[in-house]
């Protein structure tokens, strides 16, 4: 396997490991699963609801701490009134706050939209970019949420580590990290480059509604034979 690049800032090797047996193994587990997880969810999708970059971007930065579906709930009016960058960085905090107050911490939130938005313009040309280097230097935005826009709006092979793809990874054996940069890493160095996009979010999609936190549905998980967390219900 080639080396992959790691997320910057970090300087750490993959997962400390070297090119063999080990490594191997955990490509061919990997390849089992994701082709198991394709049964269930043939084209994952990110659940945010959004018609351009611009939308996904803003509507990713509402997503924090709070629900796909809560956001989806907020965004229709959102968009209605603010449409694009520009419509953004000109927004009212006060306004603003009203629409997005449901999402949590919507103080600190509508500070990130509208700065958001100021930079694109200012930057950007009212754009998003589509580099991760770039992204990351917008308010509000890291790594996560560069790499949903990289992967499901600009094609760009990307592995979004959010809370769900923590758990799996974790029990599934991929990474013993709490670190998302870690784990994006681990998985990069077990996913080949072009299913990064959608085999991430294939895990994303089974933590959210298969591999729960409390409770996980053991007796529907389709990979349950290659699982090998100790807490998993017995079947």
């Amino acid at each position: 396997m080639t080396q992959r690049k790691r997320p910057a800032g970090k300087s750490r090797s993959v997962s400390g490991r070297s090119e063999g047996p080990e490594t191997s193994h955990l490509c061919r587990r990997m390849s089992r699963i994701l082709a198991a997880l394709e049964q269930a969810r043939p084209t994952p999708r990110v659940e945010l609801d959004h018609e351009s970059p611009v939308e996904l971007l803003m509507a990713t930065i509402l997503s924090a701490q709070c629900t796909d579906q809560r956001v989806n709930e907020v965004t229709p009016a959102l968009f209605r009134r603010y449409r694009s960058a520009a419509d953004f960085a000109a927004a009212k905090p006060a306004e603003l706050e009203t629409v997005v107050k449901s999402t949590g911490f919507y103080k600190n939130k509508t500070k990130n939209l509208i700065k958001c938005g100021q930079a694109l313009v200012d930057r950007f040309a009212g754009s998003v970019p589509q580099t991760m280097e770039e992204l990351v230097t917008l308010p509000g935005v890291g790594r996560k949420t560069a790499n949903v826009l990289l992967g499901h709006c600009f094609n760009q092979p990307s592995v979004v580590v959010d809370t769900h793809v923590k758990r799996v990874a974790n029990r599934l054996g991929f990474t013993a990290s709490d670190d998302p940069g870690r784990i994006e890493v681990d998985l990069q160095a077990v996913i080949p480059p072009a299913q990064w996009t959608g085999g991430a979010q294939r895990l994303l999609l089974h933590g959210r509604y298969v591999c729960l936190a409390r409770r996980p549905k053991c007796q529907e998980c389709l990979i349950y034979p290659d699982c090998p967390w100790k807490g998993k219900a017995l079947r």
